[in-house]
């Protein structure tokens, strides 16, 4: 049995049940194989006040200390954060706290044997430090941004480096994020690429009928998933509807945009074909992916898009931006396709070629049932017995 630790900032919590779901879902299944246990930490930022006045770090603040979800016990350390030094200081505010907060917890009796830290800055910077002082290996799972963008940085990227070179083992969740790690100096033979799976017996095709009668849809429907934020392309997507008159849109997520967004669609007059529908729960996401007929992702730079298979799971085919890693993801004509420009007519030229010869949902379905979780565990397995095996 592998005992881990998994260190994180991106897990969900009781306030944020869907940020950073896809480390938890990985989690699930790995433990699910009954071969490794997990206990996991994700630090929080430490805010003193739990008002609502105060936004968005009230909510770190009504973050326990420890809580359950799914038979995994979560402590939640608290971390300072440094304005104007955040980038800067993170890890080494990170690594103080979480040593700390892990002393106790092994002085309690945890024992563990390898850290699985998620996303590479800065926790997977801080996790190597852990490492270090604790004398357990470490295995970094990179994400994203966090070595496509923030090694643009000058700290970061140094610090980056260091990590990924100290680094027992290295995961990416596409090929496209394990040639960037080497790119950045880690060695080929610590890198290896484990693809985020799905749950198909959470997402699965719903009873189309209802779920469109639920949600008011008369007319073709396209859907787009994400957080309200820059790099997510809603932008693009709604930009694009000005050229898909016949289609409605609904755009599923919160975030620091929404009021952007919704601007733009009052000035462009779509008020009545587009709707922001806010956050929805996990579980609750096949209804509305399930009632749509196409899933639209404009994103500027993913690592692995999770919304791509989630959406193919539903059977609902997708248009995907042609960014590293959606590639990957979407390889046959029954998934969707890549779109040739990541713009509005780009998008929606994208739609309409999509719509000239739409996929079976069923074959779409079958096509999302080969990217279940048991590889990817496996894999996880595997690596973690190596790295177990070179440190003994």
């Amino acid at each position: 049995m592998i005992r881990l630790l998994t260190f994180t900032t991106l897990f969900p919590d009781s306030e944020r049940p869907n940020h950073g779901i896809f480390v938890e879902n990985r989690l699930r299944h790995l433990v699910a194989t009954g071969e490794a246990t997990s206990v996991v930490m994700a630090p929080t930022p430490w805010f003193p006040f739990t008002g609502a006045r105060f936004g968005a770090w009230s909510r770190f603040a009504r973050v326990p200390a420890q809580e359950a979800r799914h038979g995994l016990t979560i402590h939640h350390p608290r971390y300072g954060v440094i304005p104007k030094l955040g980038m800067s200081a993170a890890p080494l505010l990170l690594y103080l706290a979480s040593r700390r907060a892990l002393r106790r917890l092994v002085a309690d009796g945890l024992r563990f044997d390898v850290i699985d830290a998620h996303y590479a800055y800065p926790d997977g910077v801080a996790a190597v430090w852990l490492g270090r002082h604790f004398g357990k290996p470490v295995v970094i799972t990179a994400r994203g941004s966090d070595v496509t963008q923030l090694p643009g940085h000058a700290i970061p990227r140094r610090l980056i480096r260091t990590a990924l070179a100290r680094a027992d083992g290295l995961i990416g969740v596409s090929s496209a994020l394990c040639d960037r790690m080497i790119a950045l100096g880690a060695a080929p033979d610590k890198v290896t690429t484990l693809r985020n799976g799905v749950d198909t017996s959470t997402f699965r095709p719903v009873d189309r009928a209802a779920a469109r009668a639920a949600l008011g849809l008369t007319r073709p429907t396209l859907i787009s998933v994400g957080l309200l934020i820059e790099r997510k392309g809603h932008d693009r997507t709604i930009a694009a509807m000005t050229e898909l008159p016949d289609f409605d849109l609904i755009i599923v997520g919160e975030g620091p945009d929404r009021e952007k967004l919704a601007s733009q669609i009052a000035k462009l007059g779509l008020s009545p074909r587009v709707r922001l529908l806010g956050a929805q729960p996990h579980a609750r996401l096949p209804l509305f992916y399930g009632a749509a007929d196409a899933m639209v992702l404009a994103s500027s730079r993913e690592g692995w898009a999770n919304v791509l298979l989630e959406s193919m799971a539903c059977g609902t085919p997708v248009v995907a931006s042609n960014i590293p890693g959606n590639p990957e993801v979407v390889r046959a004509p029954e998934a969707g396709l890549v779109v040739e420009s990541n713009t509005p007519a780009g998008i929606a030229a994208g739609v309409r070629r999509l719509f000239a010869a739409l996929p079976d949902r069923a074959a779409t379905r079958a096509y999302a049932e080969r990217f279940g979780w048991d590889e990817t565990s496996a894999g996880q397995l595997a690596l973690f017995r190596r790295v177990l095996g070179r440190s003994a």
